[in-house]
């Protein structure tokens, strides 16, 4: 599992919409509306680097009102939650 947190600059117009838009796009398991440099937080679960770059440069980059983009991969992940268990559902 390749994982990948997006931190977005939306057009202030369009923060709502993007959210809306990137929670709908596969592979994007959640979007955060946040205060601070950025407007929104995606965080992206992909079973390959392949998938990963296609979901960032063909679906996420599409989308209208994003300005611009940090993206993070994640190495390994900490946490009290067996995420792989509960996103691998389904793959």
């Amino acid at each position: 599992m390749v994982n990948a947190i997006i931190l977005i600059k939306a057009a202030r117009s369009r923060i709502n919409e993007v959210a809306e838009a990137l929670v709908d796009v596969k592979g994007v398991s959640e979007v955060y509306s946040v205060a601070g440099r950025y407007d929104l937080i995606a965080i992206l679960r992909v079973r390959t680097n392949e998938d990963m770059a296609e979901l960032v440069t063909k679906h996420i980059m599409a989308i209208d009102g994003i300005e611009k983009t940090e993206t993070n991969l994640a190495f390994q992940a900490y946490s009290r939650h067996d995420l792989e268990a509960m996103f691998s559902v389904g793959f």
